[in-house]
C-alpha cells in the first residue's frame, strides 16, 4: 500500500476535475509519468458530439497504469454504431450520472433511430434514452418528441427507449400505419416488431386532434406494416360513443396487396327476399397476377358466383378475366309468376406491351353470355348497362414475316350477339393473310416511273367458319349444324400513272376464286303418280363436299385535286377561305359467270322453271351472274378558313376546318335496261366550337319516280312532276362534349370506365359505380392537405361537365315523309362544393314524346367517410341505392347500404 499512494492521488485529483469539467474521450497515453494538472476544457455548448464504439466503459479508469490488470473480463461494448447528438441551448456530459442532457431542439441519431425533441436525456450506461416537452413559464408545453425507427414513425409527448433491448415506453404517443393514424395513453413497446398500447384510438380521418370518428380500444396489439389485433372496441362519431362495439377485432396493415374476406352488401329485393351482394375471399396470389371469388344469395333460393382476376407482366402484357353465373328465381314456387333461369356473363380483356414482339401481337376483348344478363341480373353495377342491346368479342393473333416479300398472317375470333333478337353470330375463326405489294417490273433502287414500272399485285387469302345460332343453342352441339365454312384467295393487280401532269389515273383488275365445302341442290317438282292433284314442291338440300368457283373483273378511274382560294385580306378576322375539290370518274366492268347456275322446276303442272347457283348459300356470297358495265362519279369536298390568330403576339394565322368532308357520290350502269342510274348518297362531316361539337350527315337522293305501291319506275321524278331529286333519307347526329376544365384550355379526360362491366366509355346510360369500392371521384382520403380543402371551399369555380348527343332520322322512300327517329340524350356532372357532386343521365324521346333511361347521382364527401346515393324514377328499372362508409380501404367494411330494388315487371 505505501507504494501505491502516490497512484492513488493521482487517480482522486482525477476524479475532482472531473465533477467541474465536461469530459471528452482521452487521447491513447504514453508511458510517461502522469503529471498532476488539469488540462484545458476546449468544449464548445451547442456543438456536434459523438460517442464512439467502446466508450461505454468508465472514464475514470487509465488504460496504461501500473495497476495490475483485474482478473474479470472485461465487459464488451454495447453500442454498437456511433451516436451523433446536437442541441440549441446547451450539450452537457455527467461523469457521475453517465448521462447526456440535450436542451431545445434536442436531436440524437443512432443506426436507424432518430430522436428530435425539447428535452434529450441519454444514458450511456444503461443504453437508454428518455424524451420530452418544454414547458414555458406560461406553463405551454412545445417541442414534442419526434420518434422515428425504420420506417416507424411515433409523436408522443414522452418517451423512454432501450437500444439494447429496442424496449419503450410511450405515453400519449401518435403515430401511423399505412393510412391508420393511432393514438395511445400509454404505449410499451416491446421490439421493433410488436407494440402494445393502452386506451388507444385509431381512425383514418386527417385530423388526430379532432377527428370525425374513431375506434377506442382499450388495449390494442400493433404489429407494423402487418396487422393491429385488439380487445373490446367501440365505435365514437365527433368524440360521441356508439353502440357499434365488438368484442375484439383485426385490422390488417400492409402495402401490398393481402389475402382476406370481402365483406358482403345485405339489403331486400321484392321478389327474392333478403340477399347479401358481392361477398367473398380476395387471393393475393403473386405480384403478377390475383384473384377474388365473390358471391351472393337471395332468401328465396336465388344465388349468384363471380370471379375476378387482373394479371400483368411489365413490358409484356397485362389483362383482366371476370366470369359471372347467377341462378335466378322469382317469386315462389305454386305461385303463378314463378320462374327459373339461370344467366352468365364472361368477359376478358387483354392487351400485349408494343415492346413485347414486334412481329407478333395478341389481343383479346371479349363481352358474352346470356342474351338477359344485363336485364335479368338485379346486382347494382348492371343497372346503367341493361340498355346494351348488343355484346361483341374478339380474339386474335397476328404474326409478320418481314423477309421480302414481307407476309402478314392474322387469325382471329369473333362474336357478335344481339340481346332483343336472342341471335348470335361466330367466326370460329377467322385466317387472313396478305402478303406485300411487289413491283415486278420497277427498279431495284425503288423508284418507279410510268404505268408499266407501276404494274403491282398482291396475294389475300380469306378463310371462315362461320356459325349463326340463337341463345338457347349457344355452347350446345347444335350450333355447329349449320356452320359455313369458306375460303377466298384474291390477287389484285394494279397500275397508276400521271396524265398532263395534273390528272391521276388507275388502272386494275382482280380475281378471285372461292372455296366452299357445302353447296346446294334443288330437286324438281313432281307430282304424285297417283293422285294427278296432288304436287310435291321443289326441295332444298346440302351437299358435302370441296367446290369452287372463279370470277373477276376490271375497273379504271382518273381524278385530280382542284384549289379554289377567296383571300379578304388580312386586316379581316377571316382572311381566306380554301376549297379543296377532289372529283373523279370510275369505270367498272363485271362479267356475268352464267356456268355456274342451274335450272329446276318450280311447278310441273306449268312447267315454271328457275335458276340457282350451288353456292346461293356460299360464305362469300354467289358468282356474278349480272353483266354490269357501269361508270361511278364521285365528288368530295373540303373547306377551311384561315383566321386571325387569337393571340394578338402571335403573327402566324389559325387555320380552321369548316368542312371536314362533304360528298357526293352515284353510278351509272351501261348495261342496264332500266333504272340505270343509282341514287346520290351525299355525306359530310364537321367540328364547331373548339371541335368540341361533331356534326355527321347524310342524305339520299333518287332520281326516278315511284308508282302508288312505292315501286320505283324507269321515269325521272322530274318528268313525273316532281323535282329533279327525291328526297328518300336524311339522318344527322351531333355529339358535344365539353367541360369547366375545357373552357380553360386544360386536357379533360371524358372517358368513364363503365367498359369493365360492358357498358359504354360514356356516362349517357348512366355510371356503374360499386360503392363498397374505396375510390371516390373526389379523391382517396390522403390527397390534399386541409389548407387546400379550406381555399377551395370558397371558389368562385365550380367545376362541371357536359355530354350530348343527338340522333335524327328521315324517311320518305314510299312517301311516308316522317321523323322516324328524333332523340337527345345528356349527361352532365356538377362540382357544387369540394364536398358535394351530383350528376344526372337522360334523354327524351321526341317522337314518342317521353323521358328515357335516367339516373340521378348525389355524391357528399365527409372527409373521413363519404356518402352516395344514385336514383333512377322511372323505367323498368326504377330503384334506389343508399351508401354511406368510410373512405379508407383498410376500414372500406364500415358502411351501411340501403337499396329499393325495381319491382318485376309481368
Amino acid at each position: 500500500m505505501q507504494t501505491k499512494k502516490k497512484y492513488i492521488l493521482i487517480q482522486l485529483l482525477l476524479l475532482l476535475i472531473s465533477s467541474f469539467a465536461i469530459s471528452q474521450e482521452l487521447p491513447e497515453r504514453k508511458k510517461l509519468p502522469i503529471k498532476p494538472q488539469q488540462p484545458m476544457d476546449t468544449l464548445q455548448v451547442s456543438i456536434q458530439d459523438s460517442i464512439k464504439i467502446g466508450t461505454a466503459r468508465k472514464r475514470d479508469t487509465i488504460k496504461n497504469d501500473s495497476i495490475q490488470k483485474d482478473s474479470v473480463p472485461e465487459k464488451a461494448p454495447v453500442l454498437l454504431d456511433l451516436v451523433k447528438y446536437k442541441s440549441k441551448d446547451y450539450v452537457r456530459i455527467s461523469q457521475r450520472t453517465k448521462k447526456i442532457y440535450l436542451y431545445n431542439e434536442a436531436e440524437l441519431y443512432y443506426q436507424d433511430t432518430e430522436l428530435k425533441s425539447g428535452i434529450i436525456i441519454l444514458d450511456y450506461e444503461k443504453n437508454e434514452v428518455y424524451a420530452g416537452r418544454l414547458k414555458d413559464s406560461a406553463g405551454v408545453y412545445s417541442q414534442a418528441p419526434y420518434f422515428k425507427q425504420g420506417e416507424s414513425i411515433v409523436e408522443p409527448d414522452s418517451i423512454r427507449f432501450n437500444f439494447d433491448t429496442e424496449k419503450a415506453l410511450i405515453w400519449n404517443s401518435r403515430t401511423e400505419q399505412n393510412g391508420t393514424k393511432i393514438a395511445g395513453e400509454l404505449t410499451k413497446k416491446e421490439n421493433d416488431s410488436v407494440v402494445f398500447i393502452k386506451n388507444a384510438k385509431f381512425t383514418t380521418s386527417k385530423d388526430l386532434d379532432n377527428p370525425e370518428y374513431y375506434f377506442l380500444a382499450r388495449k390494442i396489439k400493433l404489429v407494423p406494416n402487418k396487422k393491429i389485433v385488439s380487445g373490446f372496441t367501440n365505435m365514437y362519431i365527433a368524440d360521441v360513443p356508439t353502440p357499434i362495439g365488438i368484442p375484439f377485432a383485426y385490422f390488417p396493415l400492409t402495402d401490398d396487396r393481402a389475402s382476406g374476406f370481402i365483406f358482403p352488401t345485405f339489403g331486400e329485393n321484392n321478389s327474392r327476399g333478403y340477399f347479401f351482394q358481392n361477398g367473398g375471399y380476395y387471393f393475393a396470389i403473386s405480384d403478377y397476377f390475383d384473384l377474388a371469388l365473390l358471391g351472393d344469395y337471395y332468401t328465396n333460393g336465388s344465388y349468384a358466383f363471380r370471379g375476378e382476376s387482373n394479371y400483368a407482366l411489365r413490358y409484356r402484357f397485362r389483362g383482366n378475366l371476370s366470369v359471372r353465373f347467377e341462378a335466378l328465381i322469382n317469386s315462389q314456387r305454386g305461385f303463378p309468376d314463378y320462374s327459373k333461369s339461370n344467366i352468365y356473363n364472361i368477359r376478358w380483356s387483354h392487351n400485349q406491351d408494343q415492346k413485347a414482339n414486334p412481329n407478333s401481337r395478341f389481343s383479346a376483348s371479349v363481352n358474352l353470355g346470356s342474351s338477359q344478363y344485363y336485364q335479368a341480373s338485379i346486382n347494382q353495377l348492371n343497372t346503367p348497362n341493361f340498355l346494351n342491346n348488343t355484346l361483341n368479342s374478339s380474339v386474335s393473333y397476328s404474326k409478320t414475316f418481314p423477309e421480302y416479300p414481307s407476309v402478314n398472317v392474322s387469325l382471329t375470333a369473333t362474336h357478335s350477339q344481339n340481346t332483343n333478337t336472342e341471335s348470335i353470330n361466330l367466326t370460329l375463326p377467322t385466317l387472313q393473310a396478305s402478303m406485300e405489294r411487289i413491283y415486278p417490273f420497277a427498279k431495284k433502287d425503288g423508284t418507279k416511273k410510268g404505268i408499266i414500272q407501276n404494274i403491282n399485285f398482291q396475294y389475300n387469302l380469306r378463310g371462315e367458319n362461320r356459325i349463326t345460332t340463337t341463345d338457347s343453342l349457344f355452347f350446345k352441339r347444335e350450333m355447329f349444324d349449320d356452320a359455313k365454312i369458306g375460303m377466298r384467295h384474291s390477287i389484285p393487280v394494279n397500275t397508276n400513272f400521271k396524265v398532263f401532269d395534273y390528272l391521276s389515273v388507275s388502272i386494275g383488275g382482280n380475281y378471285d376464286e372461292v372455296w366452299t365445302l357445302r353447296t346446294t341442290n334443288r330437286t324438281d317438282a313432281v307430282q304424285d303418280p297417283d293422285d294427278l292433284t296432288a304436287q310435291i314442291d321443289s326441295e332444298k338440300e346440302t351437299v358435302n363436299g370441296f367446290d369452287s368457283f372463279r370470277q373477276y373483273n376490271f375497273s379504271a378511274s382518273v381524278g385530280t385535286t382542284i384549289y379554289g382560294t377567296f383571300n379578304f385580306g388580312e386586316d379581316k378576322k377571316i382572311q381566306a377561305i380554301r376549297h379543296t375539290l377532289r372529283p373523279s370518274i370510275s369505270y367498272s366492268y363485271n362479267p356475268a359467270f352464267d356456268q355456274y347456275y342451274d335450272t329446276y322446276i318450280v311447278d310441273a303442272n306449268g312447267g315454271t322453271t328457275e335458276d340457282y347457283t350451288r353456292f346461293e348459300d356460299g360464305l362469300f356470297g354467289s358468282p356474278s351472274r349480272t353483266f354490269a358495265s357501269s361508270i361511278g362519279i364521285n365528288i368530295a369536298n373540303t373547306v377551311e378558313a384561315k383566321m386571325r390568330a387569337k393571340d394578338s403576339t402571335s403573327e402566324k394565322p389559325e387555320k380552321v376546318m369548316l368542312l371536314n368532308s362533304f360528298n357526293f357520290s352515284t353510278n351509272y350502269n351501261i348495261a342496264a335496261d332500266s333504272l340505270a342510274w343509282s341514287p346520290v348518297r351525299m355525306t359530310g362531316s364537321t367540328q364547331v366550337f373548339n371541335k368540341k361539337l361533331n356534326v355527321n350527315f347524310g342524305a339520299t337522293f333518287d332520281p326516278y319516280a315511284i308508282d302508288n305501291n312505292g315501286t320505283r319506275i324507269n321515269k325521272f321524278n322530274i318528268d313525273n312532276g316532281g323535282s329533279l331529286f327525291r328526297l328518300t333519307s336524311a339522318n344527322m347526329t351531333l355529339n358535344y362534349s365539353f367541360s369547366s376544365k375545357s373552357l380553360e384550355g386544360k386536357t379533360d379526360n371524358g372517358n368513364i370506365d363503365n367498359t369493365r362491366s360492358g357498358g359504354r366509355d360514356d356516362d349517357l346510360f348512366g355510371k356503374a359505380q360499386d360503392f363498397s369500392d374505396s375510390s371516390s371521384s373526389f379523391g382517396s382520403d390522403d390527397d390534399d392537405d386541409e389548407e387546400k380543402e379550406d381555399v377551395e371551399a370558397y371558389r368562385a369555380k365550380i367545376p362541371w361537365d357536359i355530354r350530348l348527343a343527338y340522333s335524327m332520322t328521315y324517311a320518305n322512300n314510299n312517301r311516308q315523309n316522317e321523323i322516324s327517329n328524333n332523340s337527345l340524350m345528356f349527361s352532365g356532372n356538377v362540382e357544387l362544393t369540394p364536398q358535394w357532386k351530383v350528376g344526372v343521365s337522360s334523354g327524351y324521346d321526341f317522337k314518342n314524346k317521353g323521358f328515357t333511361y335516367t339516373q340521378m347521382r348525389f355524391e357528399r364527401d365527409l372527409k373521413s367517410w363519404r356518402i352516395n346515393f344514385n336514383w333512377v324514377p322511372f323505367s323498368a328499372r326504377a330503384s334506389w341505392y343508399f351508401f354511406i362508409g368510410i373512405k379508407a380501404s383498410v376500414l372500406s367494411d364500415v358502411k351501411w347500404e340501403k337499396r329499393s330494388e325495381p319491382d318485376r315487371s309481368l
